[in-house]
């Protein structure tokens, strides 16, 4: 059976909910991205904090009667619903393309990992940091490297004009 956590124990749950989920919120950052460094901190503390607790009303209602046993897995649900939210708040769509999804799909896997964190799942939340990490960064290059430039008739990053502060650039054609 499962033990409660100790205090120290739920402090390094907590921290490195904080640290892991910073390092994906800062190749974030990186970009200019709108969910960066300190809301996917934020998201990654969150969850895990909530799973803690959920984790301990858990283990403290299987000493009472049957009648009071708390279901984890609906607060987990909870979380991930409550991320999926935020994830839409970041998903725009301008000028008949959607921009976001990356950042959106990030918020959720610092969810993720947040969870993973929180029941002191410490090999599984390395996994999914490393596999992230390399999703975003590794792939990342690749994706501007390669399939941007493949795109018939779409410039790539470099060749477009810079934005000012009075708007879009100007395009002729």
């Amino acid at each position: 059976m499962m033990e409660t956590p100790s205090a120290l124990e739920m402090l390094l749950r907590a921290v490195f909910a904080v640290l892991g989920a910073g390092a994906l919120g800062w190749e974030r950052e990186r970009y200019g991205k709108p969910a960066g460094l300190r809301t996917q901190m934020m998201v990654g503390l969150g969850a895990a904090v909530f799973t803690m607790v959920s984790l301990r009303l858990y283990l403290d209602s299987l000493h009472g009667p049957a009648s009071a046993h708390f279901d984890l897995l609906r607060t987990i649900a909870g979380i991930v619903g409550g991320i999926g939210f935020l994830g839409a708040g970041t998903i725009i769509q301008a000028r008949g393309s959607v921009k976001g999804i990356t950042t959106a799909s990030t918020i959720w896997v610092v969810g993720a990992f947040g969870i993973a964190c929180g029941l002191g799942y410490y090999f599984l939340a390395g996994v999914n940091l490393v596999l992230a990490l390399v999703i975003l960064v590794a792939f990342g290059r690749l994706e501007r490297q390669f399939l941007r430039r493949s795109v018939a008739g779409e410039p790539s990053p470099e060749e477009l004009p810079a934005e000012t502060d009075e708007g879009p650039p100007e395009r002729s054609g």
